[in-house]
């Protein structure tokens, strides 16, 4: 397997919008990947009832999206033990794949792994967490995840107190210290969007915003442009 890593990724492409399936019908998974094909990457929450209160799906169930995705897949594991468990989906083919810094033992072990195993390497962080604890470790990862609601449920309001994490990462990033995509999750919606665009966000996850609308390729769009003209205010 060759190995991954954010240099091989036109990281210049403007705003990155990822789907999250969390708001899809779970009873008709496949014709929901189907519905967001305008996007970047579909969003994939997995959580262990442990990790989070809530159960969604495992890796039989991302095995199958995966087989019949029309983008790549960005599997987000609010999981205990990611060490044993990440790995299974990057050999999956998911393209990117975080982890909860909260959760791991051994970072750097993690990213490694999953670089390996043919995948980006993300490490997300909860709103409470503080980044400066893993500045040392960020240089192993492609993705920097940031969670703007805390991490188990969909449907939760945007935290705005979390985007001083976004503009640290973003400095980091325009300095050279770091090379990763900046990625938010939570509350994501025509409104928020722009302010973690301003911040400094370049993926943007959005369950509702997208799986709501009448028309998911148009919300996509509209979305991508708003975060496109904030980014550049």
């Amino acid at each position: 397997m060759i190995t991954a890593h954010l240099d091989s990724v036109n990281v210049t492409r403007g705003p990155m919008i990822a789907p999250s399936l969390l708001s899809a019908d779970f009873a008709r998974l496949a014709d929901e990947a189907q519905r967001v094909a305008d996007a970047d990457w579909l969003h994939v929450d997995v959580m262990d009832a442990h990790f989070v209160p809530n159960l969604t799906l495992g890796l039989p169930v991302v095995e199958a999206i995966q087989r019949v995705s029309p983008v790549p897949l960005d599997c987000h594991l609010m999981i205990e033990a990611p060490e044993r468990w990440a790995p299974g989906y990057a050999e999956a083919g998911a393209r990117n794949v975080t982890v909860h810094a909260e959760a791991c033992t051994d970072p750097r072990a993690v990213a490694r792994d999953l670089r390996a195993a043919g995948a980006l390497a993300g490490l997300a962080v909860k709103p409470g967490t503080p980044l400066e604890a893993y500045l040392d470790v960020l240089p192993e990862f492609d993705t920097l995840l940031v969670m703007t609601v805390e991490p188990g449920f969909g449907g939760q309001a945007f935290i705005p107190e979390v985007l001083p994490k976004v503009r640290q990462a973003r400095r980091l990033v325009a300095s050279g210290d770091l090379t990763l995509f900046v990625e938010v999750d939570g509350g994501i919606n025509a409104d928020t969007i722009e302010q973690a665009a301003e911040a400094g966000a370049d993926v943007f996850v959005a369950g509702s915003a997208v799986y709501g609308a009448d028309d998911p390729a148009r919300a996509i769009a509209a979305l991508r442009a708003r975060a496109a003209a904030a980014s550049r205010r």
